[in-house]
């Protein structure tokens, strides 16, 4: 058994609030991203989703994932709880913009995903990825 005073356990016992803490703050970002994302997007996803529309499902689990890849860089890029805050805020607002934008320029598939047709949340779901990985790259990069 180890002893409560080695150097692992210290250690352990002093970063795990910061991961919690942390983590907590980039998961809070990530929720507000999505609701901002549900509020603006042009078709109701969440009530889709209930009413058992799998393109819609599948549109919105893309948006989970397109929020938390340029959110987890972010993090890893942060130093404090101030920068995670500000790095999270700054890429969610690029990523709700770009993907408001990716909604204007290919019309037409939020009606298209309201009448549940996949390839039309499959592409917007690749559209949005490749966004969120090139904004985790800048991001990696700054």
């Amino acid at each position: 058994m180890p002893h409560l005073q080695s150097p692992e356990l210290q250690a352990w016992a002093a970063g795990f609030p910061l991961v919690l803490l942390h983590g907590g703050v980039t998961l809070l970002i990530l929720v507000a991203g999505a609701a901002l994302y549900a509020l603006i997007t042009p078709h109701r996803e969440i009530q889709l989703i209930r009413d058992g529309n799998a393109a819609a499902a599948v549109s919105f689990g893309g948006i989970l994932v397109s929020l938390a890849i340029p959110l987890s860089v972010s993090l890893v890029a942060s130093k404090s709880l101030l920068d995670i805050g500000l790095w999270g805020a700054a890429t969610l607002f690029v990523q709700l913009l770009v993907f408001r934008l990716t909604d204007l320029v290919l019309h037409g598939l939020p009606q298209r995903i309201r009448e549940g047709e996949m390839a039309a949340a499959a592409l917007l779901v690749c559209a949005k990825i490749a966004t969120a990985l090139v904004l985790a790259a800048s991001v990696a990069a700054a």
